[in-house]
């Protein structure tokens, strides 16, 4: 179950639009008054987890679970490659941000392609192969949009509080490059595990 959890990190935690709106909107100042737009991008995984969650074991039949997540694991394999390479590309740059809030998070998150890639993985692979069903769906659902509201607060107070580090690009390179090596294991693990 660890492979949840460290996959789910990897991928909610990298930069992505979500977190980098809440990095923009600490860096212009607007610091907890923007928290209900992370807890609206809490809320939208939540539905997104139980929405696909309870629907995720029905979709895919247990014989083709080994063959998606060999799929899955390439593909996670390949967002390493592209964040690994991306960390060494990037230019961070300051813009204006609008006041970011909780209807901002719901709706970006319920529409951002990436909160599908970390969302279909679990629940059609990672679920089934540790006999997640049931209520257990929910609880960990719960966990798992704790963890989503969780990144982009993360980003939140970097951004409020440092100012001048969270917005370094060598910073955020190194960032990229820790997440892209998580990303790497769990690869790992889907395609050997």
């Amino acid at each position: 179950m660890l492979e949840i959890i460290v996959y789910a990190f990897g991928v909610m935690y990298s930069p992505g639009p979500a977190n980098t709106l809440a990095l923009l909107a600490g860096v212009n100042g607007q610091g907890w008054r923007a928290f209900g737009y992370c807890i609206g991008v809490g809320l939208a995984m939540l539905i997104l987890f139980l929405l696909l969650g309870y629907l995720g074991g029905e979709i895919i039949p247990e014989g083709y679970q080994s063959i998606i997540a060999t799929l899955g694991g390439l593909y996670i394999a390949y967002l390493g490659v592209k964040i690994m390479q991306a960390s060494f590309h990037s230019k961070t740059t300051v813009t204006e941000a609008s006041m970011i809030d909780f209807k901002t998070g719901l709706i970006l998150q319920l529409c951002n392609p990436k909160a599908l890639v970390a969302i279909v993985p679990i629940v059609t692979v990672q679920y089934p192969r540790y006999e997640i069903s049931g209520m257990d769906i929910a609880i960990w659902s719960l966990i798992l949009a704790a963890m989503a509201c969780g990144a982009p607060s993360v980003y939140l107070f970097a951004g409020s509080q440092l100012k001048s580090v969270a917005m370094n690009s060598k910073v955020m390179a190194w960032v990229n490059r820790l997440m892209s090596l998580l990303l790497f294991y769990v690869a790992y693990r889907f395609v050997f595990a």
